[in-house]
């Protein structure tokens, strides 16, 4: 019989636990069960998305393989997006390709620009799914670390410009970050492209959550700054800012220079997006309102709701994103054991933070975008009954 065990590219790469916390959540079928632990959300995408989507399924053109970098409006449309946001002019011919999901077209990047043993630059605590696809493309993650405090998360500046190394190939950047919400400044984002330049490597920059983010921040995109337009990889997605998560599509924009291989790499992995799904993602992206600013408002008073829940508790403030963190080890317990305790006392679904960076360990994740605020009143009560706070 052939050999079972994990192959080398599979030995570093664990699950992301979100499955486990979701299977139980669901198998226990009590609806009132906060369901924290994974990023859904119940704001809904935008009326345009989905009446254009039910029409999309009946034409033939969308029934296709073709086109194999994506249909012609929505490449135009993503192009334009990240054009406007970065103020850079791209062509979208020649420098954007549609991806079958947000981390596909990350994978498809990884997959293209990295040898075995390249370095992949990344900021800890990150998203577990980022981490597994640097190792399943042969790379080495280099974790640098966020610094937590009471005002936020900052990044270790000083521990960046000390990673990089001769096998540096790629900074792997997520603003705002999961599962932090740490929004990068403009401090952090030219120590980043400092350390680019320095290493003469690519910055991937996952836009998928850029524009929610709180307290008036202001959106930096990276390609924006001095010398990045032409190293800076853009990977954006329909699923966080378009709530369009089933829709799975996204989007790749970068230098022409590099665009190629990316493009050979995407039509020899998926070969092709989800043909019904582009045309309502493309309206999402065209439309004059499509509701993120709006979903904006809710998601900040929803993680307003629950720092003032927690408050006295370690957690620390997310300026962005839809996910806050509690370090548990703070209070006596692992994430593992914080999160059995709280969904078997208080009802309450939360991710450990196992696997998602080496300062990790020590948090469990409360997801907040998909309960409505009135659930989550009451919620730092039950918190600290569960663990006898």
């Amino acid at each position: 019989m052939p050999s079972s065990e994990p192959v080398s590219r599979l030995i570093n790469v664990p699950g992301i636990g979100v499955d486990r916390m979701g299977n139980a959540a669901d198998a226990a079928g009590d609806p009132e069960i906060l369901r924290l632990e994974n990023l859904d959300t119940d704001i809904p995408p935008p009326d345009i998305a989905i009446e254009v989507t039910r029409n999309a399924i009946g034409d033939d053109v969308n029934n296709s393989y073709l086109p194999f970098l994506g249909q012609e409006a929505l490449r135009k449309a993503a192009t334009n997006h990240v054009s406007q946001v970065s103020g850079i002019n791209y062509d979208w011919q020649t420098q954007s390709l549609i991806s079958a999901g947000g981390l596909s077209g990350i994978l498809n990047c990884l997959l293209a620009i990295l040898e075995v043993g390249d370095e992949v630059i990344v900021t800890d605590p990150t998203y577990a799914g980022l981490i597994n696809r640097v190792r399943i493309a042969g790379g080495v993650t280099k974790f640098v670390p966020l610094i937590p405090s009471t005002d936020g998360w900052r990044l270790d500046v000083d521990a960046l410009k000390q990673s990089v190394s001769a096998k540096t190939k790629a900074l792997l950047i997520m603003s705002p970050s999961m599962p932090t919400g740490h929004v990068l400044n403009m401090d952090e984002w030219q120590a980043i492209a400092n350390v680019a330049k320095q290493a003469d490597c690519w910055l991937i920059y996952d836009a998928a959550m850029e524009s929610i983010v709180y307290d008036n921040r202001k959106i930096i995109h990276p390609a924006s700054l001095p010398e990045m337009a032409d190293r800076t990889i853009t990977v954006g997605a329909a699923s966080k800012e378009l709530r369009m998560i089933g829709w799975r599509v996204g989007w790749v924009v970068g230098p022409k220079a590099i665009m190629n291989n990316i493009s050979l790499v995407s039509m020899s992995n998926v070969v092709c997006q989800v043909g019904i799904a582009m045309p309502g993602v493309t309206a999402a992206l065209t439309t004059e309102d499509n509701g993120i600013e709006a979903a904006v408002v809710t998601l900040e008073k929803r993680r307003n709701i629950l720092l003032d829940e927690m408050q006295g508790l370690p957690v620390i403030p997310p300026h962005g994103g839809w996910s806050m963190l509690l370090n548990t080890v703070k209070l006596g317990f692992t994430p593992a054991e914080a999160s059995q305790l709280l969904f078997k006392h208080a009802k309450i679904a939360a991710t450990p933070m196992s696997g998602w960076g080496e300062n990790a360990e020590d948090y469990l994740r409360f997801v907040f975008s998909n309960e409505p605020e009135s659930r989550l009143v009451g919620m730092g009560a039950k918190v600290r009954k569960a663990l006898r706070l």
